[in-house]
């Protein structure tokens, strides 16, 4: 089924076709997800297996995998780290490679004027089930020697997906005709089946496991029946703890011919009126170019922001003009803020958090610390 010599840039028009589907197109738990990929795109099956199993290897794709709502399986948030500029690039790889419970990590600056640029390390954290996350984040703050940390959790979300390739060439402004919707975050207990079955269902795949049935193996790897493993996927789809089938791009590193998906990220922050979060987060969620837009506390460090974003893109002034259209549209949508800031990322890694309450468990003992003490 493999090609030798198949393209694996993301401007190859095959490649382009699949993923713009491929990146966040194929929601929920699909049974076939390739076979889902290839009807969306209009592309062969074959060629599109062969196509992400040669971008996959060539790292243009970094990872194909099955997602979970994890913030509806896990306590979560966004982490500002206010750290020594000695001690940043340490803490980053830290967290990069030894904190399985971190997720996106991204150096980040602002204008230094600004509330909140001494805050220079961003990540994405989740605990287990049972655990703390305050306590958690304690522990990093002292192995990495922060000087103080801001935890944000989404008390509503209006966005999460990516599809950078079917972002390009949007104009600004362009929108949804209705708001985002909102999305509430409910924790979800899982029994011991389910559990067995999402650990399987969420472990990226290799190049060599892209075929057609490949929940096959993963069904004998959590020691159940493929119909029983359906059943329980579905059932957890149903529950909302299943996200969609998903090639992740390299977005910022160089891939295959030099290329760069994209080249700016940006976290966006504004400061709506209070009692208007729910409004102003659909508002700003129906815009396409948004990968990501949460209600989130920013509290006094960064002068009480509530909603933010993150969009990305090839031109920093395209990004700019991006914001400035959203900008407009509160304004005009009678909701208005009173204050905005942009936080641009620099160096960054990207991996799926850990949220198995037996691998944090382990991961403390590891280190002769009881995990008990981490409970919430």
């Amino acid at each position: 089924m493999d090609v030798l010599d198949a393209p694996v840039g993301v401007d190859d028009p095959v490649n382009a076709a699949i993923l713009k589907i491929s990146e966040d197109r194929i929601a929920g738990f699909q049974r076939d997800p390739l076979g889902a990929i290839a009807e969306g795109s209009g592309v062969e099956v074959d060629t599109v297996i062969a196509r992400i199993r040669a971008m996959l290897r060539a790292g243009t794709i970094r990872r194909v995998r099955q997602t979970l709502l994890a913030t509806n399986l896990a306590h979560g948030a966004l982490v500002a780290w206010q750290i020594p500029p000695e001690r940043l690039e340490a803490a980053f790889d830290f967290m990069f490679e030894d904190d399985p419970f971190s997720g996106h990590i991204v150096i980040r600056s602002a204008d230094p004027a600004t509330p909140g640029s001494t805050y220079r390390l961003w990540t994405t954290l989740k605990v287990p089930q049972g655990y703390s996350l305050e306590k958690h984040a304690e522990y990093l703050r002292r192995h990495v020697g922060a000087d103080a940390f801001r935890l944000m959790p989404a008390k509503r979300l209006f966005v999460l997906g990516v599809g950078h390739i079917r972002r390009r060439g949007l104009e600004p402004g362009a929108r949804a005709e209705a708001p985002a919707e909102t999305q509430d975050a409910q924790i979800v207990e899982l029994s011991p089946l389910e559990w067995k079955v999402l650990d399987a269902l969420k472990r990226e795949f290799a190049a060599h496991e892209l075929l057609r049935g490949l929940w096959r193996a993963r069904a004998a790897e959590a020691d159940v029946e493929l119909d029983e493993f359906y059943r329980v996927a579905e059932t957890l789809q149903a529950r909302g703890v299943i996200g969609r089938f998903s090639t992740f791009l390299e977005h910022v590193k160089p891939t295959a011919g030099n290329q760069r998906v994209t080249r700016y990220n940006a976290l966006f922050h504004w400061r709506v009126p209070r009692g208007r979060e729910l409004e102003a987060g659909g508002e700003v969620g129906r815009h396409y170019i948004m990968t990501h837009a949460y209600w989130r506390e920013g509290g006094p460090e960064f002068r009480d922001v509530n909603i933010m974003g993150v969009a990305h893109g090839l031109d920093k002034d395209v990004v700019l003009a991006h914001k400035a259209a959203i900008d407009r549209h509160l304004e005009e949508a009678g909701i208005g803020f009173d204050y905005t800031n942009v936080f641009w990322g620099g160096r960054s890694e990207i991996k799926p958090s850990e949220i198995s309450p037996h691998a944090f468990a382990a991961w403390y003992r590891a280190r002769d610390v009881d995990p008990e003490t981490l409970r919430g």
